[in-house]
């Protein structure tokens, strides 16, 4: 049964409208459920702001109010969840404050760790070039009058990387571009094409090669038959240790090395990504260049295995059945 307020009202019958299915029954929907509309939408929204079921739910209400009992409950109600919601924020709150300190000892500890163990490296890594140096000071004084002997392994310690050089060349020199900005967000772009990659070293050194380079070093790092250039995560690893832009690629060679270099299609192609992608990109011709040696590497020797002696058969004695 529904009370006569909570009727919606029938509007007025319009000639405009049409005669067709009139009175109340005509101007509804099939359903009979959504209320009618005027022709000027905007007109009958100012008329009428408010939903007509809003209405009588509030016509409702003040026909039959809530008792005292029913008010005192549900504000009850609302104070507890309150204050369930306000507990479950307070614990999140603490255990996150709580837990913040932990993780910024715990990597505060780890960059530790890593300047320790780099710090160690670094200085063994030192001592083992004292050694080496000790080590050929020795070498060539005991091969001091050995006819040509000391020269010819200075020469193959030259071509093998193992031996420190001098000599003029050229040096190219590489650095990110700025990365793009995104034009919806005003911000840095994710990816940055012009960002230098370990491959971007690796094709420089190979066309340094080609160029007639006798010694190529990266950062002063010198490069040998046996080098790496390979990237892990964000950074470039030579030979297993990080460097850092802007990477400086030195060579020793002949007078015009830096020429041969900027001539080759790896040089023209690189000064296509310093106009597109405004990479940093020199090549600059040197004199007086002094290249590491590079770090010796793992030797590994092939040893002879010996065959198995085949053992002779026996024949079983006696005849047969």
């Amino acid at each position: 049964m529904t009370d006569e307020d909570d009727q919606v009202p029938a509007p007025p019958d319009d000639d405009h409208r049409g005669r067709g299915g009139g009175g109340a029954a005509g101007r509804r929907g099939s359903g009979g459920a959504s209320p009618w509309f005027g022709g000027d939408l905007l007109a009958e929204l100012f008329a009428n702001p408010l939903e007509p079921g809003y209405a009588a739910a509030a016509r409702r209400r003040a026909r039959h109010p809530e008792s005292p009992g029913q008010r005192r409950l549900g504000v009850g109600l609302r104070v507890v969840s309150l204050a369930l919601i306000g507990f479950l924020l307070i614990t999140a709150y603490r255990q996150a404050v709580a837990a913040q300190p932990e993780a910024g000892r715990a990597k505060a500890k780890l960059v530790e760790d890593v300047q320790e163990r780099r710090t160690e490296t670094d200085g063994l890594q030192d001592r083992a070039d004292r050694l080496r140096d000790d080590v050929a000071r020795a070498r060539d004084e005991a091969l001091a009058g050995s006819g040509g002997l000391d020269r010819r392994l200075k020469d193959l310690e030259t071509v093998t990387g193992l031996g420190k050089v001098q000599g003029d060349g050229a040096e190219v020199t590489l650095a990110d571009g700025p990365p793009p900005v995104d034009p919806v967000t005003g911000k840095p772009a994710a990816t940055n094409p012009g960002r230098v990659m370990d491959r971007d070293l690796q094709d420089i050194a190979n066309a340094l090669w080609s160029a007639g380079a006798e010694a190529v070093a990266v950062n002063g790092r010198r490069l040998s038959a046996t080098s790496t250039i390979r990237a892990a995560g964000g950074s470039i690893l030579v030979d297993f240790r990080p460097v850092s832009a802007p990477y400086a690629v030195t060579a020793i060679g002949p007078g015009d090395l830096d020429r041969r270099f900027a001539d080759s299609a790896t040089g023209k192609r690189f000064r296509r990504y310093a106009d597109q992608y405004r990479m940093q990109f020199t090549v600059k011709r040197q004199t007086g260049l002094t290249l590491p040696a590079a770090t010796e590497p793992r030797l590994r020797y092939a040893r002879t295995v010996p065959s198995a002696t085949p053992t002779p058969s026996t024949s079983p004695s006696g005849g047969g059945r």
